[in-house]
């Protein structure tokens, strides 16, 4: 395959390449654990306003590029409610048809040519593309254990970086920022020519408290955007809605970029996700006490059989590490033959990942508890050089 200067920079997507594929495994039922969206479906009260929204000429026609008044207001409203941070709906809010689409474009919104981007190590696999398609330099922010994943700010070198990434929780390692940790992080950078994008696809799920959104530091604003999803918090993954929020000139940028690579967003989607963002907020906290109940049972089985595991404060993801002297590959592919369990390995996460497999929890309980039987069968491999 010829593909040109720029694609042959960009590393293949990993789940780009595995999904669909066919999956060979043991002699068990196969249980998949390398899913990134929760399991239930779209709720019936978003389904109605959808379906109801179809029907509308308005909805039938081109729309304004930007959106709707009535959507932008309720994502205002929204972050009021939720966060108390006042947004210009107008300066400080942009749509996204997926939540990818806008990380992938904020580089080319943000930097110049050969500029440095930060990216988490570990961290989500598809950072990397933007920074390439924006002729820019990614750099691995590494993440340690040690420090609960957050980066400390004064052990990392930024003079040459302009964009920095951040997500919590954290896809793969299910980590969590705390208030205290965004604000070190805008004073830190505060007055500087370096910008933060955080990325806010799992806001839903905090088990032990709340997540915080970054833009409730002081004078976040001034450096920061958030970008926020709809697949995960209302199961509607499908549907490729998100949005970014904050600094105006990044969302300016983003404006423009947008009015040259897609058109209005469906009326129909903005009118689905007004009702979800004005009346869906039970949704988001039915959302959270799921999967700290699935948090839980893990956590439960995995301490009671000493299963090495990194705590799990949000997001859908057990990060496990690999019984020792077995790379990601081999851990992967033992437990499709040995326990017919599918899970994505962590080197596609960054460097850091390697020695890591991530493992999903948006399953059903009855097929997690399953799991777990099958993972406490793994104790032996963790003690073999004990």
């Amino acid at each position: 395959m010829a593909y040109t200067t720029i694609l042959n920079q960009i590393p293949d997507s990993y789940f780009g390449k595995t999904m669909g594929r066919k999956v060979v495994h043991g002699p068990l039922p196969l249980i998949n654990l390398a899913v990134g969206i929760p399991d239930a479906d779209t709720p019936q009260l978003i389904l109605n306003a959808l379906s109801e929204a179809i029907q509308k000429p308005e909805n039938q026609k081109y729309l304004a590029f930007q959106g709707k008044g009535a959507f932008k207001k309720a994502i205002t409203d929204f972050y009021k409610r939720q966060f108390d941070v006042d947004l210009d709906p107008d300066k400080e809010v942009c749509l996204f048809y997926g939540t990818k689409n806008g990380l992938v474009a904020l580089p080319t919104c943000v930097i110049e040519p050969g500029d440095e981007v930060l990216l988490p190590d570990p961290g989500y696999t598809d950072y990397e593309a933007g920074v390439h398609l924006a002729h820019g330099i990614p750099k691995p922010l590494k993440l340690s254990p040690e420090y609960h994943y957050l980066p400390q700010w004064e052990n990392v070198n930024t003079e040459k970086t302009r964009l920095i990434y951040l997500t919590y929780p954290n896809n793969p390692t299910g980590s969590v920022a705390t208030p205290a940790f965004f604000q070190q992080t805008i004073d830190h950078f505060r007055h500087t020519d370096t910008r933060i994008v955080h990325d806010f696809a799992y806001q839903a799920f905090g088990f032990d408290a709340p997540n915080p959104s970054i833009l409730q530091a002081e004078g976040a604003k001034e450096i920061a955007v958030e970008v926020f999803s709809f697949s995960k918090g209302y199961n509607m993954s499908g549907y490729r809605v998100g949005f970014a929020v904050g600094n105006s000139e990044i969302i300016a940028n983003l404006q423009k970029w947008h009015t040259h690579t897609q058109a209005g967003m469906y009326g129909a989607l903005q009118d689905a996700c007004t009702v979800a963002l004005n009346e869906c907020d039970d949704i988001l906290l039915q959302q959270n006490e799921i999967f700290k109940r699935r948090r839980d049972m893990i956590e439960a089985v995995l301490t009671a059989h000493d299963i090495p595991h990194e705590p799990i404060k949000g997001g859908i993801f057990l990060w496990l590490a690999c019984p020792p002297n077995m790379s990601s590959d081999a851990f992967i592919a033992y437990l499709l033959k040995a326990q017919s369990i599918l899970a994505a390995p962590g080197h596609p996460f960054g460097e850091e990942g390697e020695g890591y497999v991530r493992i999903s929890f948006a399953i059903n309980e009855k097929q997690l508890q399953e799991a777990l039987e099958r993972l406490i069968a793994l104790k032996p491999l963790y003690c073999e050089d004990k």
